[in-house]
């Protein structure tokens, strides 16, 4: 039986070892991928049967977009690990199926500030709008610079239409045609469900390109995010998205073990 010194003192062995371990690894890893369908949870609201996981609508992918300009992530992850300190501190783990539309991802292990997983609805628009604008107001002992050009800037949307047609072209179910909205059936007989079905009509006309200026002006005057009717500011559309985080699944519709069979 080989003795921790010895394998510490033989750089050899110690690299042949560690290249062993590591594909034992691998392999547990890799190989089960060959026999599953999809990494992927199943999360379909089980009276309705429409997919609770969408896209962001036009407002809150803007406001995704600032998130990321500003730098946000570099101290917010947003990915809750399946640990109970965390399930008590920030609610149910991160599923995959959350962030599948999220080109890049936002996961992160970077804990400046807390975790951004589920912050939506926790707070009100106006909280958020006070914590950008100056967060010592509100959160004494907080670090974060303040962030008030976001209140005062107003927001380009001009461009929209070509983000979410970006998207489209990496796999988000944006929607351009008839056929990608209400749904086709090809040569073979084979039906291919639009939107309107996977999302509901609701969630379907905000994924419509088409009318991605329309929806999004819609949005922010109803949600009037940032207290201010007069205009659509940068923070209009930052807090619509921060709003939105963690909101989309429904968890008390599930049984507390139904995501265990994904894991």
């Amino acid at each position: 039986m080989l003795k921790h010194e010895s394998i510490e003192t033989n750089s050899g062995l110690l690299i042949v070892l560690t290249l062993i371990a590591i594909g034992i690894g691998g392999l547990v890893e890799i190989v089960p991928l060959h026999y599953i369908d999809s990494t992927i949870e199943d999360v379909k609201d089980p009276q309705t049967g429409l997919e609770m996981v969408r896209p962001y609508s036009p407002l809150e992918l803007r406001g995704r977009d600032i998130y990321i300009r500003e730098g946000c992530y570099t101290c917010h992850s947003q990915m809750i690990r399946p640990f109970r300190d965390e399930d008590l501190r920030y609610g149910h783990y991160s599923l995959a199926a959350e962030s599948k539309y999220d080109h890049p991802f936002q996961w992160g292990s970077k804990r400046t500030g807390p975790d951004l997983a589920r912050v939506g609805a926790k707070y009100s628009n106006a909280w958020h709008t006070q914590h950008l604008m100056a967060p010592r107001s509100v959160v004494p002992e907080s670090i974060m610079p303040n962030y008030p050009w976001l209140m005062t800037t107003n927001l380009d949307y001009s461009d929209v239409a070509d983000r979410m047609i970006a998207l489209k072209k990496v796999g988000v179910p944006y929607t351009l045609t008839k056929d990608e909205y209400a749904g086709w059936t090809d040569d073979k007989g084979q039906k291919h469900p639009g939107t309107l079905e996977r999302f509901g009509e609701q969630v379907a006309n905000t994924l419509d390109i088409n009318r991605a200026e329309d929806s999004l002006l819609a949005q922010a005057k109803a949600g009037n995010y940032d207290g201010d009717p007069s205009s659509i500011s940068e923070m209009d559309a930052l807090v619509a998205y921060l709003q939105v985080l963690g909101t989309m699944v429904d968890f008390s519709k599930f049984d507390e073990d139904y995501f265990i069979q994904f894991r």
